[in-house]
């Protein structure tokens, strides 16, 4: 296969836990790729691997066996200092949960990735322009506890979106907010993934979001189906 260095490769990724009554598989040859600009839904019921296939796409984890190659380059290669490298400025992180730090301003938690990189005065205005973007120009000075569960996770987008990685994983980013709210993140995360130009995969439970993706799959008994 050709591969460009835009994309992101999974091929004939597998993993497993050792456990006292032998090795537990929870994925097996699960192969994907993506081309920036596009946008994919992962569902499967719970305990199905859709966390796990996110971490190790996010190299939070390594495979048990299998490549990952993501604009070029084998992260699993890498040095563990490289790849926290690498991951920062190339990947990012949306969760369930926000995972705010509370002693820390709305644009102070946004700017928390550009630390490592080219530091926050570097992105201040970004910051600014994004949170801008979501509706949050007047909360900048807000710390977490002021804001609603669904403002928390739009700061959320906001820090996974400062590094304007190549790469935006999403791991159930609606799960705990009411539909409206679910909705609005929802577009939100739609809406600049595409103005990034970012390959966005998003894991979840929700078929709503997931039929709002233009490209869906679903974990099954360790493989990745696509529709």
């Amino acid at each position: 296969m050709l591969q460009s260095a835009n994309d992101l490769h999974v091929e004939h990724v597998s993993k497993s836990y050792p456990t006292a009554n032998g090795a537990l598989s929870i994925l097996g040859d699960v192969n994907l790729s993506l081309a920036r600009g596009d946008a994919l839904a992962i569902t499967g019921p719970s305990g199905a691997g859709k966390s796990t296939l996110l971490y190790i796409i996010g190299t939070l984890d390594a495979p048990t066996s299998g490549a990952v190659r993501i604009l070029g380059s084998d992260p699993f290669a890498l040095k563990s200092a490289a790849l926290a490298r690498f991951r920062n400025a190339s990947i990012g992180f949306v969760f369930q949960e926000h995972y705010l730090l509370p002693q820390c301003s709305v644009i102070e938690n946004v700017l928390i990735p550009a630390l490592a990189g080219k530091g926050a005065d570097a992105v201040a205005d970004r910051a600014r322009m994004l949170l801008d973007r979501v509706g949050l120009a007047q909360r900048i000075r807000h710390r977490p506890a002021e804001l609603s569960g669904g403002e928390r996770q739009r700061v959320a987008i906001c820090r996974a979106l400062i590094n304007s990685p190549p790469l935006l994983l999403a791991d159930e980013p609606t799960g705990n907010l009411d539909r409206h709210t679910a909705d609005t993140i929802g577009s939100l995360l739609l809406e600049l993934g595409r103005e990034q130009n970012a390959m966005l995969i998003v894991v979840t439970h929700s078929a709503e979001l997931a039929s709002r993706l233009p490209r869906r799959a679903e974990l099954i008994d360790g493989r990745l189906v696509e529709k």
